[in-house]
């Protein structure tokens, strides 16, 4: 595996975690502690940088958001386009 791998890789696994902790620590802020929620904005963001499917997992898991289009639908879509852009990244640069 080289090095760019290995550091794209890190850094899906980052952004999985980051995600992973924004959507719980949001679901504990709305129905645990009451303070200030995680912006729609910065999860979509985090999950559209790479976070999406631990995300989309843990909103399963934990019923956060469940019933939030943008959520329920735009996370499984999200998670497709970035299996089919993997994909092609992997079969271009095994081409040559």
């Amino acid at each position: 595996m080289t090095k760019e791998w290995i550091l794209f890789f890190s850094f899906m696994a980052a952004a999985g975690a980051l995600g992973t902790i924004l959507t719980v620590y949001d679901k504990i802020a709305a129905k645990v502690i009451k303070r200030r929620r995680v912006p729609e904005a910065v999860l979509v963001t985090v999950g559209v940088c790479g976070g999406a499917l631990p995300m989309y997992l843990v909103m399963q898991l934990i019923r956060h958001k469940t019933r939030k289009p943008k959520f329920a639908k735009g996370f499984p879509v999200i998670i497709l386009v970035q299996a089919l852009v993997l994909l092609a990244v992997r079969i271009w640069a095994f081409k040559g």
